[in-house]
């Protein structure tokens, strides 16, 4: 066969068509902080994984919460494919949490709070110690995220993304049912518990979180909760049979940043723990069955708030903020007997020295901190609750110009605030948590 005769014969041949191969993804940067850079997450993953040979190939980063769904901080889901030292091809989901990079207002108002400080200082040395005890006692409860680094000058916390194994948000404007409220209680009353013998043990090291929401440093978010409140007195004004609400409302206005202080400071004769000082629907991941619905797991995250004092911070915080409606309203003595029993097992496990206050006396010693219920249920339900999220930021949130009094009013205009106002108020008179002298 000569040349010619092959080649013809080749090209009777039916050709087959070969797909091209996709171009592989290209990196894309979406509203990341100007530091959020390929070699910075390259670095970060070099040292996580001890692999110094790990190479990049393509990473997504895009803002993980629209607006309206956090106030403390700039958080940022990236999903990174990289390649290791051995060939394999490996594809992680993180979070990082960092600080309002370009907003002088937030980082000037948050200033004397220290929480992004203290919030890498508690996942890098308090939070793997209280995992640890729970280890001494055999409990393997997994209670918080695990940290994958913490960068001090970029004031940023790289965490696995839970997401991508199953654990997401629950709905903020519905309320978390039964069966996920006890999943949290018994969460939190673990890490309680482990909080109050770690700080015995440790010669009171936890007693140095001082600095909460209200504290004796700061009035810095006193445009928040008093703005909030005369808010809500606006709206409470407006409604018929109301009026003598509305005025002692206007008449509490003036104290209310000290009352919430007090509720921070500690007293004498109470036990206390290292609270998490901001518990609530969008601080807690939750892992669902796929084919029911009903909530297995949950993970408590977002320590930028932690402070030293009553359980009543959280208690109350989560149990007036999260719930639905009828559990929020009727049933916080029996959830809480429900934590108790939780947290009084872990301190006896764990042979905590201190007395361990009955329930009965922690009742009593939760009612001395109630206007933190009457608190969070005016002035901070109606935030988490909002559903108006054109104006809702940090600054609309802490300012007191018209832009963030137009936020504030239409934080009230949301039926379950209203609800939540027009039921629990008369309660909250009664028992004189509305009056001057309380």
């Amino acid at each position: 066969m000569s040349v010619s005769d092959l080649i013809g014969a080749l090209d009777a041949i039916p050709k087959i068509s070969v797909p091209e191969s996709p171009a592989p993804p290209t990196s894309v940067f979406l509203d990341a902080p100007e530091w959020l850079t390929e070699s910075y997450l390259q670095d970060a993953l070099r040292k996580y994984y001890k692999d110094q040979r790990i190479r990049i190939n393509w990473v997504k980063v895009n803002p993980a919460l629209g607006k309206g769904e956090n106030y403390g901080g700039v958080l940022t889901r990236v999903k990174a494919q990289f390649t290791r030292s051995d060939g394999t091809s490996q594809l992680g989901h993180y979070i990082i949490k960092s600080t309002f990079e370009g907003n002088e207002f937030a980082q000037n108002t948050m200033e004397p709070y220290d929480i992004f400080n203290r919030e890498m200082n508690i996942y890098e040395q308090v939070l793997p110690k209280q995992k640890a005890l729970l280890r001494e006692i055999g409990d393997p409860e997994q209670i918080f995220a695990e940290t994958m680094a913490v960068d001090i000058e970029n004031s940023a916390l790289i965490f696995e993304d839970l997401n991508a194994r199953g654990f997401v948000m629950p709905n903020r404007l519905v309320g978390l049912d039964l069966k996920l409220t006890r999943i949290v209680l018994r969460k939190l009353a673990k890490m309680h518990a482990t909080s109050a013998v770690l700080n015995e043990r440790e010669n009171h090291s936890l007693e140095g979180y001082d600095r909460g929401f209200f504290n004796r440093y700061t009035d810095n978010y006193e445009g928040a909760f008093v703005g909030m409140f005369q808010a809500a007195k606006r709206r409470v004004a407006q409604w018929p049979g109301y009026e003598k609400y509305a005025e002692k409302m206007e008449a509490l206005a003036p104290l209310y940043m000290e009352l919430g202080k007090r509720i921070f400071d500690i007293s004498p004769g109470h036990i206390n723990v290292l609270a998490h000082g901001d518990l609530w629907t969008n601080n807690v991941l939750v892992q669902y069955d796929k084919e029911t619905g009903e909530p297995l797991d949950a993970v408590i995250i977002d320590f930028q708030y932690t402070a030293w004092g009553s359980p009543a911070l959280d208690l109350f915080y989560f149990l007036n903020s999260s719930l639905e409606f009828d559990l929020h309203q009727n049933h916080q003595e029996q959830l809480i007997a429900y934590y108790y029993g939780f947290f009084s097992d872990t301190l006896r496990k764990l042979q905590y020295q201190a007395s361990i206050p009955s329930l009965h006396q922690l009742h009593q010693q939760l009612h001395q901190k109630k206007f933190y219920a009457a608190h969070t249920s005016i002035s901070v339900f109606p935030i988490q609750r909002n559903v108006e999220t054109a104006d809702a930021d940090f600054n609309a949130l802490m300012e007191t110009n018209q832009r963030a009094i137009n936020f504030k009013n239409a934080c009230y205009r949301n039926p379950i605030s209203e609800r939540i106002l027009r039921e629990l108020l008369p309660g909250f008179e009664a028992e004189g948590l509305l009056d001057i002298d309380q």
